[in-house]
């Protein structure tokens, strides 16, 4: 897998293929949305993760991992989540949030646990996924996900080869 940083260009075809995924579009092309596809070798988007910061860079939301469902099951979602947990780590940020009500098991195995919906407003209000969701009030129906990120987890000299080697693909 090589991620690659979403362009403009890109907006409209991840837009499909995460609207086929049924997962929020809210800011796709907003600079503060950070977004990374894969493509099959005929330049489809067969892959997406991203997130986005809080304004003090200490927490992020997770959003935009979706896997084409002819790839599932073979790990491309744990990379892509990883990735952006990789990244957002080595941007400083010290806790990942996410909205998941029907992937809670595929999280979990990720280190997440339930968190307070409340607890991440506050932590991520400005993100454009949590003013579309208060906006709507769809967030009344979602659930909330976190976990730590950097040195403290139990997992950490894995997590620092997996971004290793996540960095150097992208970089190809």
């Amino acid at each position: 897998m090589v991620f690659t940083p979403a362009s403009a260009a890109d907006i409209a075809q991840l837009g499909e293929f995460l609207r086929d995924a049924d997962l929020t579009l809210a800011g796709l092309d907003d600079e503060s949305v950070r977004l990374w596809v894969d493509r099959d070798a005929d330049g489809t988007v067969v892959g997406s993760t991203g997130y986005e910061c809080s304004r003090d860079g200490r927490d992020v939301l997770v959003r935009s991992v979706a896997v084409a469902a002819d790839r599932r099951s073979a790990g491309a979602g744990t990379q892509l989540a990883q990735f952006a947990l990789d990244r957002a780590a080595d941007e400083g940020a010290e806790r990942a949030w996410l909205f998941s009500g029907r992937s809670g098991p595929f999280w979990q195995g990720l280190g997440f646990v339930p968190a307070d919906r409340q607890a991440l407003v506050a932590a991520l209000p400005e993100t454009q996924q949590v003013r579309l969701f208060l906006t709507t009030g769809q967030l009344d129906r979602e659930v909330a996900w976190t976990r730590p990120l950097g040195g403290g987890l139990p997992d950490a000299p894995a997590r620092a080869q997996r971004a290793d080697r996540n960095r150097a693909r992208s970089r190809s």
